[in-house]
């Protein structure tokens, strides 16, 4: 910064910020005092790359964010609201206004950026999930691989057997998001299967308990579960009542058969 321009008093200096020309803008792009940059922010001067530099500074006050927001050239550019949304300092109510306008992976982008605060991430995954049902078969299938694990989780709701696969395969999808699905009675049978099937998530203690609580999980993968499992862990799922009759009583079986076992080897010793 030109040491004339250090010398002079901050308050003059926000007042030239507020109206300076492009063409004298350089020195404005590295100022530090929050007065000048909130002044910089509502100069009328300021053309979308001006502003798109400006937001690329992770230091800007947030008063400054929202003149940003309400600028001229920033109501019609697309790229300046997508910044805005995706600044860590943004005021939440200017985020969270600016979020309809964004386009659908754009959305999956704002979910997936660290420095975006936790409630606009969740409301942007609230976005892509009310509009879910209305993409397009090839949207969606791209979806369930990069979004996040809540939306992979919601799109794994499917009789399509491409778009359960893709979604467990998405590499923020969580045994916690898991379990919420199978916590849900009327699932797919499609999803069951693969499920219960993958290499991956099949081998999982917990997710294997919940599928054998569930009661559209495949007999045969139930049976594969079981040796598993611990007794105190079957007992309690026996008393699950959306367990079928017939599961039911092939556990209570392998509790008492295990238990037996257990007790003779201890009268052995």
């Amino acid at each position: 910064m030109a040491e004339e321009y250090t010398r002079t008093p901050v308050a003059e200096r926000a007042e030239l910020a507020a109206v300076v020309p492009r063409s004298r803008l350089e020195a404005f792009f590295q100022e530090r005092a929050e007065e000048v940059l909130i002044a910089l922010a509502r100069n009328p001067n300021l053309q979308e790359p001006d502003l798109l530099r400006l937001l690329e500074r992770q230091d800007l006050p947030q008063e400054a964010l929202r003149e940003l927001a309400g600028h001229a050239q920033a109501v019609g550019s697309y790229r300046v609201k997508l910044a805005l949304v995706r600044h860590p300092r943004t005021p939440r109510s200017v985020s969270l206004s600016l979020l309809k306008f964004l386009y659908l992976f754009d959305l999956v982008r704002v979910s997936q950026t660290p420095a975006v605060p936790a409630d606009v991430k969740k409301v942007a995954e609230e976005t892509i999930l009310k509009k879910l049902q209305a993409f397009p078969r090839g949207e969606k299938i791209t979806l369930a691989r990069q979004a996040s694990g809540r939306v992979a989780a919601a799109l794994l709701v499917t009789q399509d057997a491409e778009l359960i696969r893709a979604a467990l395969s998405n590499p923020y999808l969580s045994e916690a998001n898991l379990l919420s699905v199978l916590a849900l009675n009327d699932l797919p049978a499609a999803l069951l299967e693969l499920l219960s099937h993958h290499e991956k998530w099949s081998r999982l203690y917990h997710l294997r308990l919940a599928l054998i609580r569930h009661p559209l999980t495949p007999f045969a993968r139930v049976l594969a579960f079981l040796p598993d499992i611990t007794v105190n862990d079957l007992r309690d799922i026996c008393l699950d009542p959306r367990l079928p009759e017939q599961v039911r009583k092939y556990i209570t079986a392998q509790c008492a058969q295990r238990l037996d076992k257990k007790s003779r080897k201890a009268v052995k010793h």
